[in-house]
């Protein structure tokens, strides 16, 4: 089977600084798979290399066994990858609704998700889809950053941080999102820093430390990989 994403020797620059050291990663078709680390550890510049949106990048991104390496961003995500960043980009002047319709279909990636079928995942959206950006509370507009995404017809999200500084019954409801999105299909790549939304929801986790993964493992290792978590996270 051919991986949704594949990652070798991976390094990357902002300026003169050097950021990821030789990152490796594979993440299979359907996975979620989670990146754990402490802040300033490389794991948002690892979403952003994927993209293409870091300086230099050296190494090799395969997206379902294509090159990324050499391609600008807007050729990356046109391979099916959506990327939804901490800062969440919403157009604050305009509606919910047209929030969600401005993305442009991707050549050759899968149909997007219907507008029905998004509601029917985030009903507060389709309370609020006349409401101006501005005026939809944080929860709101990460549903909305992640619904935008699913209409483009991306089958690979990257989620950069999506549950930060959110309520908890929103957190609740961004992970039955990820239980459904995962059931459709959808390969995640999530970072994380809210430990305990992220382990029930990954397949596999990665650890970063100092722009390198120094640690691997699956879900049914979790609770035996507990100490060094605690040594590397303070979890």
């Amino acid at each position: 089977m051919t991986a949704a994403l594949e990652i070798a020797k991976l390094q990357a620059w902002y300026g003169e600084s050097h950021i990821l050291h030789n990152v490796n990663m594979t993440v299979q078709p359907g996975e979620v798979v989670t990146l754990l680390g402490r802040n300033g550890a490389g794991r948002t510049t690892t979403l952003r290399a994927i993209m293409g949106l870091t300086g230099a990048r050296q190494g090799s991104i395969k997206v379902n066994g294509e090159e990324a390496i050499g391609l600008p961003t807007h050729k990356i995500a046109h391979l099916g990858i959506g990327y939804c960043p901490e800062e969440r980009g919403i157009f604050s002047s305009l509606s919910a609704e047209e929030n969600l319709m401005l993305p442009p279909q991707l050549n050759g990636a899968d149909k997007g998700m219907p507008v029905p079928e998004i509601y029917a995942m985030f009903p507060n959206l389709e309370e609020r889809r006349h409401s101006q950006g501005t005026r939809l509370s944080g929860g709101e507009q990460q549903m909305l950053a992640v619904a935008r995404i699913l209409r483009t017809g991306a089958r690979l999200l990257l989620l950069d941080e999506i549950s930060e500084g959110l309520a908890p019954v929103i957190v609740q409801g961004l992970a039955r999102m990820i239980t459904t999105l995962k059931a459709k299909g959808y390969t995640i790549v999530m970072v994380e820093q809210n430990f305990r939304f992220a382990a029930p929801l990954a397949d596999r986790f990665y650890v970063m430390e100092h722009g390198q993964i120094v640690e691997t493992f699956v879900a049914s290792e979790l609770s035996a990989k507990m100490p060094v978590l605690t040594e590397l996270l303070g979890v």
